[in-house]
């Protein structure tokens, strides 16, 4: 059984990943310093798989404590690094805070895969990196524009590093995943997003208005050019995006990439508008929202969605969940989790 370590994997994409992970034989270590997770995420994975997974609250940007997980731990056959702040908002209101945290973490990560001989590593990029793209669906050909936050400026920066790092140190090889917008549960209703901080994503606010645990929510424009004036989104459901991570990591251990760093887009190829997002909730939950419209929101591009068939090609990936289920299995875990927190 190969071990792998997964940074920020008890956080929401991290921990639906580890989820898929354990299901196809591998073992797994956790970092997450919890500054945006809960421990209790552990109950959730047990719950699903029957496994108890390890998890160490360390800093990444503390390279000390860092090497020290490596040290008990090792050897990893692969990392896959989550770990990173990633509010769009936050970003442009704290941008140092999101330059030290994302660049800082994913060069100890490196240092520590030099030193300790791990050779493969999956980063979870973004559709941020293209900026307000000249061209839809993009690919991974399509040229990056300026970045429209902080938080889109480090994945920039980041996917910019470990193409220098795999082409000037050998042995380290690279897969970089573009993510669209990640949204959804887990389909038995066990794990979802569950955020220390107050959720800021689409799907999870529309969850807690539905709920009760906001009043209203709001969708910020309505004046892009678009079909309803609203942002376009490519959304994509955890799982599939899950699956994409176990995939990718196959792919780098079984010597099958053609580069020493490659890019992949990882999205179900379609745009959904907010509103769209909204309806589509309506309709399969039966649930009405209470939603107003507000003005534009600093750090959003207008529209983005994803061509996919590099992955499909290359990868073996196909997404097999539509916004519907994403939003019919988000809002089954709404419920289980208030239910569970108002026990």
């Amino acid at each position: 059984m190969k071990k792998i370590l997964v940074t920020g994997g008890f956080g929401y994409i991290g921990s639906h990943t580890i989820i898929h992970l354990l299901d196809n034989g591998f073992d797994l270590v956790s970092i997450d310093d919890l500054s945006n997770a809960k421990d209790s995420v552990a109950d959730n994975i047990e719950a699903i798989t029957g496994k108890r997974i390890t998890n160490y609250p360390v800093d990444l940007k503390d390279l000390e404590a860092t090497k020290d997980v490596f040290r008990k731990e090792g050897p990893f056959a692969g990392i896959i690094h989550f770990a990173a702040s990633k509010h769009v908002g936050e970003s442009v209101e704290k941008p140092l805070k999101y330059f030290r945290n994302n660049l800082v973490g994913l060069l100890n990560v490196l240092d520590c895969m030099r030193e300790f001989g791990t050779e493969n590593l999956i980063f979870s990029s973004s559709c941020s990196v293209y900026g307000n793209a000249t061209e839809l669906p993009v690919t991974e050909a399509t040229r990056r524009q300026e970045a429209e936050s902080p938080y889109g400026r480090t994945k920039q920066m980041g996917e910019d590093i470990l193409q220098d790092v795999t082409k000037n140190i050998p042995g380290i090889t690279t897969v970089l995943l573009r993510y669209f917008n990640p949204a959804g549960a887990h389909p038995s209703g066990l794990n979802g997003e569950d955020p220390a901080n107050k959720a800021s994503n689409l799907v999870p606010v529309i969850t807690e208005t539905a709920i009760g645990k906001r009043k209203e929510m709001t969708v910020f424009g309505n004046d892009y050019d678009t079909r309803d004036g609203s942002c376009i989104r490519d959304y994509i459901h955890v799982m599939d995006l899950a699956a994409a991570h176990t995939l990718a990591l196959q792919y780098l251990l079984e010597g099958r990439n053609q580069e020493s760093c490659e890019v992949f887009n990882l999205g179900i190829g379609e745009g959904v508008t907010v509103l769209e997002a909204i309806q589509a909730f309506e309709k399969t939950t039966g649930q009405k929202l209470n939603y107003a419209i507000g003005p534009r929101r600093a750090g959003d591009v207008e529209a983005i969605y994803a061509n996919y068939k590099k992955a499909a090609e290359r990868l073996g990936w196909q997404p097999h969940f539509s916004i519907d289920d994403i939003m019919s299995s988000a809002w089954k875990w709404e419920q289980r989790r208030t239910e569970k927190a108002s026990a």
